[in-house]
């Protein structure tokens, strides 16, 4: 049965079921998920609308000491987070966080769903910490994915999931607190979770791409060159699982190429910053004008770009370095996050062609725009 005709049918019952008889409540429940079913597949938001204003419905029909309120809180719950991720209203997640508390005090630790309620709970701390950037929101989070670890033992059928999750929360605290025992135990996390993902598994991909990118910040951390050579060859299995057309072969794209050029900036390989040039160009390629990371590729490109004109020293390569940086700044104005980088790097160029050129107005505009990155860049600033 097709999700719309199980939407039709689901209908069909409710009417049957008018206010006051026995099985409203189901009836309302199992129409909530058909929509949210149809939801999944067609991305209609009119679907997840109405399948939260049935379910706030279900949850008055199952007070406190209902037998099914638990799963009414949490189907709701994971429909307001549904929503969170395609609208962006913090109102909705606050709620979920608050019902999945809620679905999660009726669920004991020998329910057979804690384990459920512990990760889906875990997530939405998890979105939360990621949206206001509150510690205790993601340390809430690790605590919760480690329950829900605990519950789901070798042989269990989520055991991946939640590896995966409880790795990604250890990752973001080794990024903000800089402890390298989270980052090797993301690693560790990453390994288990990847060897249960087998070829064909649907997350295999995102495995790989997140392994590659722990595996990447420990080369930072440790400068090991057999982690960045793992992290290319994960990096490159990801991709060819994101073709054309796949939402994440961007990010697939802006990983191997990090990878290549920081190998390059250790080996000298030409052919490492030549691949990298290319992946770059066709990152950018998927970031349109209107991109909100459009900046971000202009300027990975621009730097690689100079870094072959620095080795070959082919002037239209720093050409093409400073246009795309003029690109990249007039993409961050004054008070965005990347402006000072942008700044620098087109200072930088700028230097190098006056270094071939000894045109004055290069040197003064590399001045300006140097004296510019610099008030940007507070006495604590790592770049200043």
């Amino acid at each position: 049965m097709s999700s719309t005709d199980d939407v039709s049918h689901k209908r069909a019952h409710l009417k049957s079921c008018p206010p006051g008889s026995n099985g409203r409540d189901t009836a309302l429940f199992n129409l909530a998920g058909a929509l949210r079913s149809r939801f999944v597949k067609g991305r209609k938001s009119g679907d997840l609308d109405e399948a939260i204003t049935l379910l706030r419905d279900v949850l008055e029909l199952r007070p406190s000491g209902h037998p099914d309120r638990s799963s009414s809180l949490h189907w709701l719950a994971l429909c307001l987070s549904n929503r969170y991720d395609t609208q962006g209203a913090i109102a909705d997640l606050e709620e979920a966080v608050t019902l999945g508390r809620a679905a999660l005090e009726l669920r004991l630790p020998r329910h057979p769903n804690r384990a459920v309620s512990l990760n889906n709970l875990a997530n939405d701390l998890w979105r939360r910490f990621q949206k206001h950037a509150r510690m205790y929101d993601l340390e809430e989070a690790i605590e919760l994915h480690h329950a829900a670890l605990e519950l789901r033992p070798f042989g269990h059928r989520d055991r991946s999931s939640s590896l995966l999750e409880l790795a990604l929360c250890l990752s973001n605290r080794y990024d903000n607190q800089g402890a390298v025992a989270d980052l090797e135990k993301a690693v560790t996390l990453g390994r288990a979770a990847l060897e249960l993902l087998l070829p064909g598994h649907p997350d295999r991909a995102v495995s790989l791409y997140n392994l590659a990118c722990r595996l990447w910040k420990r080369f930072k951390n440790h400068a090991r060159m057999y982690d960045l050579e793992e992290a290319i060859e994960l990096h490159r299995a990801a991709l060819e699982l994101r073709l054309s057309g796949h939402r994440d072969r961007l990010s697939s794209l802006d990983g191997l190429a990090l990878c290549l050029s920081n190998r390059y900036d250790g080996r000298g390989a030409v052919a490492d910053l030549e691949e990298a040039i290319t992946l770059r160009r066709a990152a950018l390629e998927l970031r349109p004008p209107e991109h909100p990371d459009r900046a971000v590729s202009l300027g990975n490109l621009a730097c690689d770009l100079r870094t072959r004109f620095q080795k070959h020293a082919r002037m239209y390569d720093l050409e093409e370095a400073i246009e795309l940086h003029r690109a990249a700044l007039e993409l961050r104005p004054s008070g965005h996050c990347d402006r000072s980088s942008s700044l620098d790097g087109l200072a930088l160029c700028l230097s190098n062609r006056y270094d071939s050129q000894r045109e004055v107005a290069d040197l003064e505009e590399a001045l300006t725009l140097g004296r510019a990155a610099l008030e940007l860049r507070l006495p604590e600033h790592p770049d200043r």
